[in-house]
């Protein structure tokens, strides 16, 4: 018997409230109430192989510390993983944006990068 999943998409603000239906095998057969395209794609999958962004600081060696996030998204289930690779790394310190703390984290290909400055 197929099932239902309600979703917010999360890929833009207006935050579509959406309604999957799932065949028994937990495959998205259709999507409603999305507003664009990015929403099916979303709800696919989010409901198939669910992904994240990471957001979080680094300390650098003078002790400052810099905020960080992965340049895309990561497999949900390797959260865990990839913030433990973050909370160990110890970051330069002049760091600017954009500068690749952590490069293919875990090895899931997405780069840890700063989104501030140290100085």
């Amino acid at each position: 018997m197929a099932k239902e999943r309600l979703l917010t998409c999360i890929v833009c603000p207006r935050g579509c409230q959406m309604k999957v239906l799932l065949s028994d095998e937990g495959a998205p057969i259709s999507v409603e109430g999305n507003f664009c395209k990015r929403g099916v794609t979303y709800a696919n999958d989010e409901c198939t192989n669910p992904k994240r962004t990471v957001t979080s600081t680094v300390r650098c060696k003078s002790g400052a510390v810099v905020s960080v996030k992965t340049d895309t998204t990561i497999p949900k289930g390797m959260m865990f993983e990839v913030m433990a690779e973050i909370n160990g790394v110890i970051a330069p310190d002049e760091v600017s944006i954009g500068d690749i703390v952590i490069a293919n984290v875990c090895g899931t290909g997405a780069n840890v990068v700063a989104t501030s400055n140290t100085k």
